[in-house]
């Protein structure tokens, strides 16, 4: 467990900063609830004319006047787009960046085969989006009782799993990049993860464009959907963790045939 003890101690710091900063914004969103929820029936309305904008986010389908409703559109945007970010950073250099820091000699005389180091690697990327989750979700909870209300615990737990779930997802999209890339690039892994969310808001906005639904992992984390019907979509979920799992075998296969520079 050598090469995990050491990913965890490089990523001390993303971890503290992306954990930090998402929790924030979501004891911020939590603490505004009280004063904004006297408003909350015109403000409902108002977005529920709003057309294409109101399907975009679900908006249209919960209200926002209850907790469940407003934490489901406020705090998911918050959640979804931290979290996928934060896992996409965790994954896409993971197995590259030996090469562009010049370190890959030092890892590869080591007597550790490469499958190993696949996935010591992989282990440290879910290890690091389990511990960020799991802080985020106590944040949560003891915002929601620090103002007075009532956990929606049910609800609220659903839908970080399935924010859970999507970060899992890019990190195995992001992972499988990785072993093909040779300098590693930040930006591929931004920019798969932003892609994916416009690609939910495409589906969302229009009906013919709804199986792309299948193809992102925002899909199934539609916060109106998993509030109304109290579950993940099973079809949508297991579309998206085939895809995450496609890019960790991609992983495996690459990377221990890699010529490595």
């Amino acid at each position: 467990m050598t090469i995990v003890k050491h990913e965890l101690r490089q990523g001390r710091t993303a971890f503290l900063i992306w954990t930090g900063a998402i929790s924030l914004l979501l004891a911020i969103c939590i603490f505004l609830f009280p004063e904004m929820k006297s408003q909350m029936d015109t403000v409902s309305e108002m977005f529920a004319s709003m057309g294409s904008f109101t399907a975009a986010f679900g908006m249209d389908r919960l209200n926002f006047g209850t907790l469940t409703g407003y934490y489901a559109i406020e705090c998911g945007n918050v959640l979804g787009l931290g979290g996928a970010f934060y896992a996409a950073l965790c994954a896409v250099e993971i197995l590259s960046k030996e090469e562009k820091a010049r370190t890959a000699d030092f890892l590869l005389t080591h007597p550790v085969s490469r499958v190993r180091i696949v996935s010591e690697k992989l282990l440290s990327v879910f290890l690091r989006i389990a511990a960020m989750n799991l802080v985020i979700y106590l944040v949560s909870a003891g915002s929601m009782l620090a103002i007075g209300e009532s956990v929606p615990w049910k609800q609220m737990s659903l839908l970080h799993l399935a924010y859970f779930l999507l970060q899992l997802e890019i990190a195995g999209v992001c992972f499988g990049l990785s072993a093909f890339l040779r300098r590693g690039s930040v930006g591929i892994g931004l920019g798969v993860a932003a892609l994916m969310y416009f690609m939910n808001l495409i589906a969302n906005i229009t009906k013919s464009a709804e199986f792309l639904k299948y193809f992102t992992p925002f899909g199934f984390c539609d916060g109106a959907t998993i509030v109304e019907d109290g579950r993940i979509d099973g079809a949508i979920l297991a579309a998206g963790l085939a895809l995450g799992a496609l890019g960790i075998l991609a992983a495996y296969l690459k990377y221990p045939k890699k010529d490595i520079a």
